[in-house]
């Protein structure tokens, strides 16, 4: 089964999730936006839509109340790229109860209100044991009265802080570096180095998100005097060609080992394949910074987690 069919697995798991159906209106934009401007009544429900308010989205959307009741008095908010179970507790633990997050808490794309046929045409064991941690993380998570609110679709979009423009600031470009840009893509110049040199100069920035190296595909003398950058799975190289970065930045969840990086060996053209948190990180930071200043009288609290996974080396050290 292939990774993006696999990734559906676990999203029956629930028929009492609280999310909109199709065809009705989003829950969270059932609401007054001015409500939350005061600050004296804050409720989960005022701020998913808040959030949502910040960019148009195409419908329907994952972005909403995954799990948790929307009327939620908001005490503190906390903010994640993934709602790992380990980030959960020590949200509970620093008095969060409304936990924004970028990408899916159970497991596939739609969480607990996912239809994708795929999970049928899971081998059994592995179908049950996903659907038993889906279980068990959504009591765990209502049994602590916990709010969990996603915000994919409009960060991946929304102007200034959104995602790829995030990503190109970790690596010190700025907004008048960008040549050529499109919804979820944009190219920035870079001074005329060798691939590899560049390369070496972003594995550096990238190492502040956990991430202290690059994989690298392609020419390495090559001169390049541009770099294009993607959003999470909108980073596959064939899709933004058009725009001819010189150095394309890919993340692992969208390239295959046998295509995209064959491809640049081939060709010399080259290519830098990262973690997809890292990649993120530094958008969902500054969705956290967007919701201090919007919420001044709440204490928001950002749990750094970039590359999402150890490196682990043979000389003994993680």
């Amino acid at each position: 089964m292939e990774r993006r069919r696999f990734i559906h697995l676990a999203g029956l798991a629930s028929a009492g999730a609280l999310v909109s159906k199709e065809g009705a209106k989003p829950l969270t934009q059932q609401v007054d936006l001015a409500h939350t401007a005061g600050g004296e009544t804050l409720k989960a429900r005022d701020v998913a839509a808040r959030l949502r308010s910040l960019a148009d989205v195409t419908e329907p959307s994952v972005d909403r109340i995954v799990i948790g009741d929307p009327g939620t008095d908001v005490a503190n908010i906390g903010t994640a790229w993934l709602p790992y179970w380990e980030t959960c507790r020590q949200a509970v633990r620093d008095g969060v109860n409304t936990l924004v997050v970028h990408e899916p808490t159970f497991y596939t794309h739609w969480d607990l209100d996912e239809k994708s046929g795929d999970f049928y045409a899971a081998p059994a064991a592995g179908r049950e044991a996903y659907l038993k941690a889906v279980r068990e993380k959504k009591d765990w998570i209502q049994a602590n009265k916990l709010v969990v609110i996603r915000c994919h679709d409009v960060l991946d979009k929304v102007d200034g802080f959104g995602v790829p423009h995030a990503f190109g600031r970790l690596l010190g470009f700025t907004e008048g570096d960008i040549i050529r840009s499109r919804p979820f893509y944009n190219v920035y110049r870079t001074e005329p180095k060798p691939a590899v040199e560049i390369a070496r100069s972003i594995a550096l920035k990238l190492a502040e998100v956990r991430q202290p190296g690059v994989a690298f595909y392609g020419d390495k003398n090559r001169m390049v005097d541009s770099v294009g950058i993607g959003t999470g799975c909108f980073s596959d190289p064939i899709e933004f060609m058009d725009l001819a970065p010189g150095l394309f930045i890919a993340i692992d969840d969208v390239v295959r080992t046998w295509t995209q990086t064959v491809f640049a060996r081939d060709t010399g053209l080259p290519l830098i394949v990262i973690n997809h948190g890292t990649s993120e990180e530094a958008g969902v930071r500054m969705l956290s910074e967007h919701l201090a200043k919007t919420y001044p009288e709440r204490k928001v609290i950002h749990y750094a987690q970039g590359c999402g996974y150890e490196w682990v080396t043979g000389r003994g050290g993680a």
